[in-house]
């Protein structure tokens, strides 16, 4: 269940690539123009940008009904979901995101995307928020609520409502969010803890009733 490392396996994403082409060729230009005392900054912005927009391929767990963790990070709190959740008496598991984790959230879910109603949903922190509602081909609801933006940098979702997606597929873009809060269905087995270290789209967070 355990993927390679980031050093064997690197991925960035297509979003970062101008930034890395930019800070490249400023840290040649220092170094050409300067000397090498001056490439030190731009040189270790490049460094701090290949961890940030990296993306490396994670191998998903094979577990029926299994609910995989969206995100890298640290799970922080488990309880009965905030006002106005989607579904009532739903589970959430609120994770804040590692900053050196991956940059994309991954579906934690197989299912199709829907657009959430405009009475449902609300903020984890009080910050702004997003979110994403997939829907198993069990009927199982499963929402993501995206918080906290760092610089104003809201999630972009690369899903579209009415497209399908595999759990462990890469499903938004987290742009430097803080914190996911995964709702789930009341009849939920939940088998993460509070304190746990989870990685996107290969640690368990629950599973889904049968029914």
């Amino acid at each position: 269940m355990h993927t390679m490392s980031l050093t064997h396996n690197l991925h960035i994403s297509r979003e970062g690539w101008p930034f890395l082409a930019a800070a490249v060729l400023l840290a040649s230009a220092s170094w050409h123009f300067a000397g090498p005392v001056f490439a030190l900054l731009p040189a270790g912005l490049t460094v701090w940008l290949v961890q940030v927009f990296h993306d490396p391929t994670r191998a998903v767990p094979a577990v029926p009904l299994g609910v995989v963790s969206p995100v890298d990070g640290e799970v922080v709190t488990i309880g009965p979901a905030g006002c106005r959740p989607l579904v009532e008496g739903a589970t959430s598991i609120l994770i804040r995101i590692s900053a050196m984790g991956t940059y994309t959230a991954r579906s934690p879910v197989e299912g199709k995307a829907l657009d959430i109603p405009e009475d449902r949903g609300r903020p984890a922190h009080g910050y702004g928020h997003s979110a994403l509602w997939l829907q198993t081909d069990e009927g199982a609801d499963v929402v993501m609520y995206f918080d906290g933006y760092r610089f104003g940098l809201a999630p972009r979702a690369i899903l579209r409502y009415g497209d399908r997606v595999g759990q462990g597929q890469r499903c938004a873009f987290l742009r430097l969010t803080k914190y996911v809060a995964v709702e789930l269905p009341p009849d939920t087995r939940i088998v993460a803890h509070a304190g746990q270290r989870v990685v996107a789209g290969r640690d368990l967070l629950a599973r889904l009733s049968h029914e």
